[in-house]
C-alpha cells in the first residue's frame, strides 16, 4: 500500500539544493526588460500620454500606451470556458487601459534594456488625466451620481443574485421563537506568495510561447488568445516550477501583455516581472465583504429561519467576479440545517485593487460571520455552542437544494469530540466563565465545510498520460499543475498504488507545456486529487490493461488472470511471477516480432462533489488594555476522506492555519481617499512572520468517500477557513466582547473595550 504512507515530495532535492527552475531562472540572458506604467488616479481617463522624453532614452527600445493596443476586451478569470454565453466570464478590461478603474491600473509599457533604463523611462512619461469621484466601498459605489466605473454597469452592481428555500412564512411566525440580527465585516487581504507574478513570452515562428508562473497555464493559453484576437494554435503556454499562488496566479496578469510586446518587438524575447509593491497593487486580493444576518431559533436551539445578504467589494475589474461572492452565499446555506432560507448577494464595482480568488474562494469570509453568528445565537440562548452545532449541523446524505451537491460522508461530529477533548472543553469553559482584571483567557471553536471542486457550477475536466520507459519504471504526465501544494508527490503515490510499483518507479512531470501536456484547467478550488487523481487513476488502469495484453501476447498467457505487483506480473490463481516489469519493457521496445511503445492517456470529466469537513479549537489570552490576543493552543481538525500523505497533509494544515491566523489578527489592505494602497509591502502590511505563529496542532479524522478515486476530499484550501471565527469566539469566552469584524488587531479591540466598558 502507497496510499496513506509519508513519502518525502518528490520535488524536495531540487528545491532544498536550489536546482529547481522557476520562472525567472529560465530568462534569456537578451531578454527585453518590459515595465509597466500604473496610473496615479484611482478613477479616471487617460487623456495623453507624452512619450516623447522616455523615446529619446538610450536603450528604450518601444514604449506603448492603452492608445495603441488592441481594442479587445477579455476575461482574466481562471475558469474554464462556458459555451453558454450567460455563464461566460465578465470581459471588462484591455491589455491596457485609457478607463482607469483603480489607483495602479495598468496604461502604458515600455520596452526597453536593462531594469534601470526601464524604470527611467516609465518616470519620463507625461500623462494627462481626466479624474472622477473615488468610489472605494460598496456603500460609495451604489449611492454615486457620477460616470459609472464600467458603462455596462451604470449602477456599479456588477451582479445580484437571490435565492430561497423552504416556506419562509410559516418558518418565521411559529411562536416563541428568538431572533438575531447582526453585520459582520471582512477586509481585502493580498496572498503573499513568495514568487511574484512573473512571465516571459518570444516568438517561434509565427507563434507566441509564454512562460508564466501561473496556476492555469491551459486557460492562460485562451485568454492570450482572446486578448490579442489570433487563433489559439498560435499560443503555447509552459509552466515551470511556481512559488505559490494561493488563487492569485489563477488570473491572467500580464500573459497578454507580454505576448503582445514581443509581436511590438519583432519576437525578441520581453520579461514582464511585477514587483512586491506591484502585486499589491495591480495583481488580485481576496474580497472584502459584509454580511448581514437575521436568524430565528427556537428555545431549544433548532434553526428555524435564516436569511442572509452578502455585499462583495469586488474592486475596478470583474475577475472571479460574482461567483466567489455566490460561492460563500452557498456555503453558508449547506452547513447547517433550517426550515426556510433566503439570500441575497450583490457584488459591486469600486476603485480598489480587483478581487479575485485566494485561498478558499469567499469562504473564509462567510465563515467568519455565519460561525460569529452561531456562538451569538448560542450566547443568546444560553446552550453550549457545540451542542448548538451538532443539533443543526450537516449530516450525511444531505443534498444542497441548490447545486445538488451531496454530502457523502461525513466525520464532523466526530471531528468536534476530537477538538473537545484536545483543548479540554468543558473544563476550561468553565474555568474561563466569570474572570475580571486585564488579562483574561477563554477558548472558542468554529466548523466548517468546503466542497470538493466545481462542479457544477463548472466543468469539471482532468487529463493525464502514462508512458512506459525501458527499464519499467512510468512517467507521468498531468495537465494539473503543481504550485507547491504537493500535487506531483501524491500523483506517483495515487500511479504506484494503482498500477502496482514503487513510487520512485514514477518519474512525474512537474511543468506543463500546453503543446504537449494534456488538457486540465488547473489548480484551484482543492480540486486536484479529486478531479485529476481519478483521471490518473482510469489512466492507470487503462495502461495496466495494455500492459496486460501485452504479456498474454508476448507470454501465452491469459490477461484476465494477470496482477502487477511490486514491479512483478503475477497470476492471480497460482500467485506465479510470468515476468517483470523491468523484463516486460525491454521486449516491448525492441522486440523484432511483437515491438511497440506502451502508453496510455485518457481525460476524465468529473460530474460528482462532495464536503470536506472539519473544525478549528483555539485557546487564547488577551490582554484588554493592550488590545492584543496571544494564542496559547490551537488544533485544526479535518475530516478529509482518506489521507493520501499524511506528512504532506499535515504540512498543508499549518499552511492554512497561519494564513488563517494572519487573517483574523492583523492583515488588512488600507487605502487613503485617493484609492492609494498604503502599505504594499511587507514592511507595512502586517503579514505573520514565524515569530508570531505558535505551535499548530493538526488531527484527522479520516473517512472513505465513495465519490472519489481513492477516498479523499479536499484538503488544501479548508484550513484556513475556521481560524478566524474561532479565534473571535475564544475573545468572546475571554470578555463577553463580540468582534463582529476583522482584522482583531489592537485599535479594533480597544476601540470595542472601551465601548463595553472594560477599559
Amino acid at each position: 500500500m502507497v496510499i496513506g504512507k509519508s513519502i518525502n515530495r518528490v520535488d524536495a532535492i531540487d528545491k532544498v539544493l536550489g536546482r529547481a527552475k522557476f520562472t525567472e531562472d529560465l530568462i534569456p540572458a537578451n531578454a527585453l526588460v518590459g515595465r509597466v506604467m500604473h496610473s496615479t488616479i484611482a478613477n479616471g481617463l487617460v487623456k495623453t500620454i507624452d512619450t516623447s522624453k522616455a523615446l529619446l532614452m538610450d536603450g528604450v527600445i518601444k514604449v506603448v500606451s492603452c492608445f495603441d493596443v488592441p481594442n479587445i476586451q477579455f476575461p482574466t478569470a481562471g475558469h474554464p470556458w462556458s459555451l453558454d454565453e450567460s455563464h461566460q466570464d465578465v470581459r471588462d478590461r484591455k491589455i491596457l487601459n485609457q478607463r482607469v478603474r483603480h489607483y495602479g491600473d495598468c496604461i502604458a509599457a515600455v520596452l526597453a534594456k536593462d531594469e534601470i533604463i526601464a524604470a527611467r523611462a516609465i518616470a519620463a512619461l507625461n500623462v494627462e488625466y481626466e479624474e472622477y469621484p473615488v468610489l472605494l466601498d460598496p456603500a460609495a459605489a451604489l449611492e454615486s451620481e457620477a460616470d459609472a466605473i464600467h458603462l455596462e454597469y451604470p449602477d456599479n452592481i456588477l451582479k445580484k443574485t437571490n435565492y430561497t428555500d423552504g416556506d419562509w412564512q410559516a418558518a418565521v411566525h411559529q411562536e416563541g421563537l428568538l431572533q438575531l440580527k447582526k453585520k459582520y465585516l471582512t477586509v481585502p487581504v493580498q496572498h503573499c506568495h513568495i514568487e511574484n507574478p512573473v512571465c516571459f513570452a518570444y516568438m517561434e515562428g509565427d507563434r507566441i510561447v509564454v512562460v508564466s508562473s501561473t496556476q492555469i497555464p491551459h486557460i492562460v493559453r485562451r485568454v492570450v488568445s482572446q486578448a490579442l484576437g489570433i487563433p489559439l494554435g498560435r499560443i503555447r503556454v509552459i509552466k515551470p516550477y511556481v512559488g505559490g499562488g494561493f488563487g492569485n496566479k489563477q488570473d491572467v496578469i500580464y500573459e497578454p501583455l507580454a505576448a503582445y510586446l514581443t509581436m511590438v518587438a519583432g519576437g525578441h524575447c520581453v520579461c514582464l516581472n511585477m514587483s512586491r509593491e506591484e502585486t499589491f497593487s495591480s495583481s488580485r486580493t481576496r474580497h472584502g465583504m459584509e454580511f448581514y444576518l437575521h436568524s430565528w431559533v427556537d428555545r431549544k436551539g433548532n434553526l428555524a429561519a435564516r436569511y442572509v445578504k452578502g455585499v462583495s467589494n469586488q474592486g475596478g475589474y470583474a475577475s472571479h467576479g460574482h461567483t466567489v461572492l455566490a460561492n460563500a452565499i452557498s456555503g453558508y446555506r449547506n452547513l447547517y440545517h433550517q426550515q426556510a432560507i433566503r439570500q441575497e448577494a450583490v457584488t459591486v464595482y469600486t476603485n480598489i485593487c480587483s478581487g479575485g480568488a485566494m485561498r478558499a474562494y469567499g469562504i473564509p469570509q462567510i465563515n467568519f460571520a455565519m460561525e460569529s453568528h452561531m456562538d451569538d445565537l448560542a450566547q443568546k440562548l444560553c446552550i453550549d455552542p457545540i451542542d448548538f452545532r451538532k443539533r443543526n449541523m450537516m449530516r450525511v446524505g444531505d443534498v444542497d437544494p441548490g447545486t445538488g451537491i451531496i454530502c457523502h460522508s461525513n466525520g464532523l461530529e466526530e471531528c468536534l469530540n476530537v477538538g473537545k477533548s484536545y483543548i479540554d472543553w468543558q473544563k476550561k469553559r468553565e474555568l474561563y466563565r466569570e474572570q475580571s482584571g486585564d488579562i483574561r483567557r477563554g477558548v472558542g471553536m468554529a466548523i466548517f465545510s468546503y466542497k470538493t471542486g466545481a462542479y457544477p457550477s463548472a466543468m469539471e475536466i482532468g487529463s493525464a498520460r502514462v508512458i512506459l520507459n525501458q527499464d519499467g519504471s512510468v512517467q507521468v504526465q498531468m495537465g494539473a499543475t503543481e504550485i507547491g501544494q504537493g500535487a506531483d508527490t501524491v500523483f506517483s503515490q495515487m500511479a504506484a498504488e494503482t498500477i502496482g510499483i514503487e513510487p520512485d518507479q514514477v518519474h512525474v512531470i512537474s511543468t506543463q507545456d500546453t503543446d504537449t501536456t494534456p488538457f486540465d484547467t488547473g489548480a484551484y478550488g482543492s480540486r486536484q486529487s479529486y478531479v485529476s487523481g481519478a483521471a490518473l487513476k482510469q489512466t492507470c488502469l487503462l495502461f495496466l490493461e495494455r500492459i496486460f495484453c501485452y504479456a498474454a501476447e508476448r507470454w501465452g498467457c491469459n490477461s484476465i488472470d494477470l496482477d502487477l505487483r511490486k514491479g512483478m506480473l503475477q497470476s492471480k490463481v497460482t500467485g506465479q511471477t510470468v515476468v517483470s516489469l523491468k523484463q516486460l519493457a525491454m521486449n516491448a521496445f525492441y522486440s523484432r516480432e511483437h515491438a511497440m511503445h506502451i502508453t496510455a492517456e485518457s481525460s476524465y470529466q468529473c460530474k460528482d462533489n462532495t464536503y470536506a469537513l472539519g473544525c478549528c479549537f483555539a485557546e487564547i489570552e488577551v490582554d484588554i488594555r493592550l488590545g492584543r490576543i496571544k494564542i496559547l493552543d490551537i488544533v485544526n481538525v479535518h475530516d478529509s476522506g482518506r489521507i493520501i500523505n499524511p506528512m504532506l497533509a499535515k504540512a498543508q494544515v499549518h499552511g492554512g492555519m497561519a494564513m488563517g491566523l494572519g487573517y483574523a489578527l492583523s492583515e488588512q489592505m488600507l487605502y487613503n481617499r485617493e484609492g492609494k494602497l498604503l502599505n504594499g509591502n511587507f514592511l507595512d502590511y502586517k503579514l505573520p512572520t514565524a515569530m508570531d505563529i505558535p505551535p499548530l496542532q493538526v488531527r484527522f479524522v479520516e473517512t472513505y468517500d465513495p465519490s472519489s478515486p481513492y477516498g479523499n476530499k479536499s484538503l488544501g484550501e479548508p484550513p484556513v477557513i475556521p481560524v478566524a471565527a474561532a479565534v473571535r469566539n475564544a475573545l468572546l469566552c475571554a470578555t463577553g466582547v463580540a468582534i463582529d469584524q476583522l482584522p482583531m488587531n489592537p485599535p479594533c479591540l480597544i476601540k470595542a473595550f472601551q465601548a463595553a466598558g472594560l477599559i
